[in-house]
């Protein structure tokens, strides 16, 4: 039987959204159609012995497209019978896909994320993604609006379809019990705004912060509740001292990623107003958030940055609000607050929307027919 070479910098136990992006897809697969090509990392040999299929290491911590890296990835495709490969980030690692042809490899397939973006706005890095959409048949791309900046830049050179991240809607769902979360954090019963993200500035929680004494003006009671670590942790901690929010704000630290779903739970409303910085080069590609808080059943509340609108039905779901108005991000929060039935039917519309749309067994169909068309 013929397999996938899966090429990728990408790849658990290495934590961060384009490894849980690539495992996902490659979990829905059938184990003795795959053979993943990827860099090292402290722990990989514990997590491969558990996969079903085979991982070679690379010895690098980067993978990158050297010729190293090419003579391996030829050897597996011969030792394989590879007549498919996936870049698990075509930016830079597709540039291999010449070499593979020439190997033998007929289909290859570039997954595309939310940095390509910057790549094709930039003279020099435009003409390298020109140059690897020219050797993929496919490049996926995760939102419309990520498709409207590739496009032009690949038009013509490759295949374009949308493939984009995934929900575990058995693992974030409505019956995930938050309590342990507030009590923990002394919540109590208060209505709790919740902000599960990196403390970065195009996420932004400093706009949360700066609007909450707005949202107190109306909820007395609120807490807010920001869920995650970063760079920003101890500038949001001064704003928060400044603003005297030190009994109503809650910064939790770095949480591990098996509780996330009890953190989305222990919200009534979930908000990250992301925005977009460095003239268009720090931009959200999607906001898996969003997703996920909607599959927990909470009504959310994004930013206009990238791809975020994408992951709301305005009015159904929740809310789009402009990131840098402190009024506007205020007013809806408390609106969301003021209405706890509405909040609960835009959970629930989320919910019904995510497994409709964004469960991965729906983007694990879409991968396969783009493997094999």
């Amino acid at each position: 039987m013929s397999r996938t070479l899966v090429v990728t910098n990408d790849f658990p136990p290495r934590q961060g959204g384009i490894q849980t992006f690539v495992a996902a897809l490659l979990e829905r697969r059938p184990p003795d159609s795959l053979v993943v090509l990827a860099s090292d990392h402290p722990g990989a040999a514990e997590h491969d012995a558990a996969l079903p299929y085979p991982v070679v290491r690379r010895p690098t911590s980067m993978l990158l497209p050297t010729r190293a890296t090419a003579r391996a990835a030829v050897d597996l495709v011969r030792r394989y019978d590879c007549d498919t490969a996936v870049f698990g980030a075509a930016a830079p690692l597709g540039l291999l896909a010449p070499t593979l042809r020439e190997a033998g490899v007929r289909h290859q397939v570039g997954i595309t994320h939310g940095h390509e973006t910057g790549w094709v706005a930039l003279p020099g890095s435009r003409q390298v993604m020109q140059r690897i959409a020219g050797g993929l048949d496919v490049v996926t791309y995760i939102t419309e609006y990520t498709r409207a900046r590739l496009a032009p830049a690949l038009s013509g050179r490759t295949r374009l379809a949308q493939l984009s991240p995934g929900v575990d809607v058995e693992r974030f769902t409505p019956d995930v019990d938050g309590g342990g979360v507030r009590r923990r954090h002394g919540l109590g019963s208060a209505p709790v705004v919740v902000c599960v993200s990196r403390l970065v500035a195009r996420k932004g929680q400093d706009v949360l912060v700066a609007a909450w004494p707005q949202v107190l003006a109306r909820h007395p009671d609120a807490r807010l509740l920001l869920v995650g670590g970063g760079p920003d942790e101890a500038a949001l901690h001064r704003a928060v001292a400044r603003r005297g929010l030190e009994r109503s704000v809650v910064l939790t630290g770095a949480v591990d990623a098996a509780e996330l779903p009890a953190h989305y739970a222990a919200g009534d409303v979930f908000a990250m107003p992301c925005r977009t910085r460095r003239a268009g080069l720090d931009v959200e590609g999607l906001g898996m958030v969003f997703l996920e808080a909607a599959a927990c059943g909470r009504p959310v509340v994004a930013g206009t940055s990238g791809g975020a609108p994408e992951a709301v039905q305005e009015g159904v779901t929740g809310h789009v609000v402009d990131p840098r108005s402190t009024d506007a991000v205020a007013s809806t929060l408390a609106g969301l607050l003021d209405d706890p039935v509405r909040a609960r039917a835009m959970g629930a519309a989320g919910r019904a929307w995510v497994e409709q749309r964004w469960s991965w067994e729906t983007i694990a169909a879409t991968f396969a027919e783009l493997l094999h068309p």
